[in-house]
């Protein structure tokens, strides 16, 4: 079987192992034909195969009769902000996201510059099931360049913060974007700033100085590099550049979780509202929200659509994923990391308090992540685990299953984007969290 996972969310393979062009042409011919042979922006994250890619797209889009608009290497918030501000059908990053080198992927975007929600993505997967086989007719598309792709991102970051604040206070930063398309944007938000910025992995070519994940175990590099040049903050950047984790001072990664804390904290102190996040990430979140009257706490499904779908149910104004991904809808209803980076520059030089200070005045909580191989037939199964494992918690269906006690809580879920199933559980104590997350795992073998 070749590796290649193809869901609501998209597409991702290794490249001569399930991502070949003619799929790849098929995957952009179906996207051509939900947009009715309209306006594509196409961008892509800087890996070495994205070339090869780019080009069957075109081939697909262009068979459609679509006008592509590419923006070159560029984000995927880049990608989501250009498809809106250009009155575009869609949009398509070329991005695997944070799997290693060798992967690479195709992520749609509807006509308001977000991921696709489900009976979109269902919609995009009949489609290409329905072109196997089918040869492609010649219609013809135009392709042309964007010019600057990125400055319309950069400003709508800037019109969110006070600009003016963040410069009167220069901060050191040290900027990890492992040669991925954060290296097109994100040096030049900073220094607009006023920051004095050191990059990591500056050039966006796909090689990558280390795992792409922007996990602890990754990270080591930016923690040492912060120190060494007596930064206030470090940032780290997934290849697509959605994902936000954050290191501070001292040199001691602070993670994903907090990213969508301290943006909240951040918003809130200047507009109240509501606030969502999904099922899997922490509470850390709920109770920085309790903080502020007028404020309201939501969870959605897990799932980047699910998150702002609930966000336009409530009118939040701010939304999220404990994956270090932030979404201000001022800029764009899609996980940003540049919003990320803005809005906790922001918060430092609100009262020169540092980076540590300021998450020191958060509750704190241990939530451990695991995953494990889990064909998507085995999920169902897996989930009934963790019904019958408890019987004194709190349950949350809908989304796998999630248990919730007054100070703990634990989910079992299928992935997305791979076929896996994933336990998560928190905590205010490392150990219980890690207890309550082996016991269900321990549960979970059984049945996978």
């Amino acid at each position: 079987m070749p590796t290649r996972i193809l869901s609501i969310s998209g597409l991702r393979g290794i490249v001569g192992d399930g991502l070949e062009p003619d799929y790849l042409s098929r995957f952009a011919r179906a996207l051509g034909h939900l947009a009715d042979g309209g306006t594509v922006v196409i961008s892509r994250d800087g890996r070495a195969s994205g070339l090869m890619v780019r080009e069957a797209v075109l081939a697909g889009l262009a068979a459609e009769g679509c006008h592509i608009l590419d923006a070159g290497i560029a984000s995927t918030p880049t990608c989501g902000l250009l498809v809106r501000r250009l009155g575009a059908a869609a949009g398509l990053q070329i991005t695997a996201s944070h799997n290693p080198a060798e992967w690479n992927g195709l992520k749609p975007l509807d006509a308001a510059g977000r991921v696709f929600n489900a009976q979109l993505g269902a919609r995009l997967v009949a489609e290409i099931d329905s072109r196997e086989n089918e040869p492609a007719a010649v219609r013809g598309g135009v392709a042309e360049p964007i010019e600057d792709p990125a400055a319309a991102h950069r400003d709508a970051v800037l019109g969110i913060v006070d600009t003016e604040s963040i410069r009167r206070r220069p901060l050191k930063v040290v900027l990890d974007c492992n040669h991925g398309s954060g290296a097109v944007l994100g040096p030049e938000l900073l220094e607009s700033l006023g920051c004095d910025v050191t990059v990591l992995g500056g050039a966006p070519d796909g090689r990558f100085a280390h795992t792409p994940e922007p996990l602890q175990q990754h990270l080591g590099g930016l923690c040492q590099a912060v120190l060494e040049h007596g930064a206030d903050v470090g940032f780290a950047q997934d290849p697509d550049a959605d994902r936000l984790a954050i290191v501070d001072e001292t040199g001691r990664y602070i993670g994903e979780e907090l990213t969508m804390a301290l943006a909240t904290d951040r918003v809130l102190a200047g507009s109240p509202g509501p606030v969502v996040v999904n099922g899997s990430s922490s509470r850390v979140t709920a109770d920085i929200v309790e903080r502020y009257p007028g404020s309201s706490f939501h969870r959605s499904h897990v799932g980047e659509a699910n998150v702002v779908a609930k966000m336009d149910e409530v009118a939040a104004v701010l939304g999220g994923e404990g994956n270090g991904g932030v979404i201000d809808p001022r800029v764009g209803g899609i996980r940003d990391s540049f919003v990320g980076m803005a809005l906790v520059l922001e918060g430092l030089a609100s009262d020169g308090r540092a980076l540590s200070e300021w998450v020191a005045g958060f509750p704190v909580y241990e939530i451990v992540k695991q995953k494990l191989p889990c064909p998507a037939e085995r999920v169902a199964a897996a989930v009934e685990v963790l019904r019958s494992a408890f019987d004194d918690a709190t349950v949350t269906e809908g989304d796998g299953l999630r248990l919730d006690w007054d100070d703990r809580w634990v989910q079992v879920r299928g992935s997305n984007t791979e076929p896996i199933v994933r336990v998560i559980s928190e905590a205010p104590d490392a150990e219980v969290a890690r207890e309550l997350c082996e016991a269900v795992l321990e549960r979970v073998r059984e049945v996978v």
